[in-house]
């Protein structure tokens, strides 16, 4: 029986690896675990509203540098912008996410999942089958008309503020202050938890 090989300092195909390569695999190593935190607002108010909230939830699990380590109650809201009655009511929930993508690229990402549900953007406050918005990055504070950090609207939606505290409720928005104070100074007319439904982290 022949003595197995073994790779050694006599071995032609080992080749010294540069020190710069070194750098940059230990520069990428440490950003693989040191993951940012994201905040993620779900919402949809077409078609089966709980399966597509759950879907938009595997499908954010699914991208490489994502992690969904949290999910909120679902909360039933009344639609913004439009005449009452004029559209279906919105289940709304919101997901922390650990990822080690930039913001940039976690939008499109989140752009991706829209569409792979079909989103329509006819018109600002039109009926949609999935929103997913970045509502916080990290302690991002940033003006980018692209993706404004954290989104200009959070602070004033108690259909995001609501499922976020409930989620966590010592959760900080950048630039803003603690999520539970935002939350008292905004009215909860219209947004109704559903005890009844359950969003799942996925497996």
């Amino acid at each position: 029986m022949s003595a197995p090989f073994t790779r050694g300092h006599t071995d032609p195909t080992v080749q010294p690896v540069p020190a710069s390569v070194v750098e940059q695999v230990d520069a990428a190593d440490t950003t693989l675990h040191d993951p940012k935190r994201a905040v993620i607002s779900l919402g949809s108010n077409l078609g089966n509203r709980l399966e597509t909230l759950q879907g938009a939830i595997d499908a954010l699990e699914d991208t490489p540098g994502v992690r969904v380590k949290g999910v909120s109650p679902v909360y039933e809201t009344e639609p913004w912008g439009v005449e009452p009655g004029s559209q279906p009511s919105y289940f709304n929930a919101v997901v922390v996410l650990k990822t080690t993508l930039p913001p940039a690229s976690l939008l499109e990402r989140a752009q991706a999942v829209e569409e792979a549900f079909h989103r329509v953007r006819d018109e600002r406050w039109g009926a949609r089958t999935l929103d997913v918005d970045i509502v916080a990055y990290a302690d991002e504070i940033s003006d980018d008309p692209r993706l404004t950090l954290p989104h200009p609207r959070a602070h004033e939606r108690a259909f995001v503020l609501a499922p976020w505290h409930d989620l966590d409720p010592e959760a900080r928005l950048p630039g803003h202050g603690p999520v539970a104070g935002l939350l008292d100074a905004v009215t909860r007319e219209g947004v109704t938890p559903r005890a009844d439904l359950e969003l799942r982290l996925p497996e």
